[in-house]
């Protein structure tokens, strides 16, 4: 596992005007959806575990998760024991795992179309996974990370792949609360550049990685499971965001 900061991360003033111009519209969206929850006693993850009368670790929720049929863009909450995960960065309540399915690829994407998975129908392929948002107790996001093929299932596409598909995960429907649709949504573009930075740190990480086992794939060997995190701050984020807006002035 690689532990990032943020100066791994790409500079804020190296980034084009629009770039800058869709997360800093990204934090207002994020924040607008905490205040209103936060408003009417809830925050992101409490949204979807009120139609559960119990919170049970490893289960999905929502129940089959949330997907949008028009973007192909998916996404579920859930949480592990902590006494079964190598969890040596800190306490979490929870995690996101985000995913964009095939259907949703772009056409360029589409084209060169390679995954470890094999090569099926792009709707009958494992959808590829963008990044997990962890979560602490008070329901604010703490961290991003990356994770190996096993934990998800995911058909195993390389960073440069991944990252041009972030900018096509929306929710385009309100089920089962448009304010933690929206702030899935619009956390990946807010941290776009981190999430880059992750996904080539993680192949970084699964191309240096020896298994102890010679017979185990390094996709599927248990012991690499994080590939690569990093610690954030949502208002740390929208303040430099907006500082560097105000540089380009």
């Amino acid at each position: 596992m690689r532990v990032l900061t943020f100066d791994d991360v790409m500079p804020l003033d190296d980034l084009p005007r629009p770039r800058l111009d869709e997360m800093n519209d990204a934090g207002r969206r994020v924040l607008a959806s905490e205040r209103a929850l936060a408003e009417a006693g809830s925050n992101v993850v409490a949204e979807l575990l009120s139609s559960s009368e119990e919170f049970f670790q490893w289960d999905h929720y929502p129940a089959g998760d949330v997907f949008c049929p028009d973007s192909h863009a998916q996404y579920y909450y859930h949480s592990h024991p902590p006494d079964v995960r190598d969890n040596t960065w800190g306490d979490e309540h929870g995690h996101f795992h985000t995913f964009l399915r095939p259907g949703g690829f772009p056409m360029d994407v589409i084209a060169g179309e390679t995954a470890e998975c094999g090569p099926n129908t792009r709707e009958q392929n494992p959808p590829a996974h963008l990044v997990a948002i962890s979560m602490g107790f008070d329901g604010r996001a703490i961290r991003l990370f990356t994770t190996n093929r096993w934990v998800t299932g995911e058909a195993w596409y390389d960073a440069g792949v991944v990252t041009r598909l972030l900018p096509h995960f929306r929710i385009g429907h309100g089920n089962p609360s448009p304010e933690t649709n929206e702030w899935v949504g619009a956390m990946l573009t807010l941290f776009q550049p981190t999430v880059e930075a992750l996904l080539h740190a993680r192949d970084e990480v699964v191309s240096a990685y020896e298994t102890a086992d010679a017979g185990v794939d390094v996709f599927d060997d248990k012991n690499l499971e994080v590939t690569s995190i990093i610690n954030i701050d949502v208002d740390r984020q929208v303040a430099a965001v907006e500082a560097a807006l105000r540089r380009l002035a």
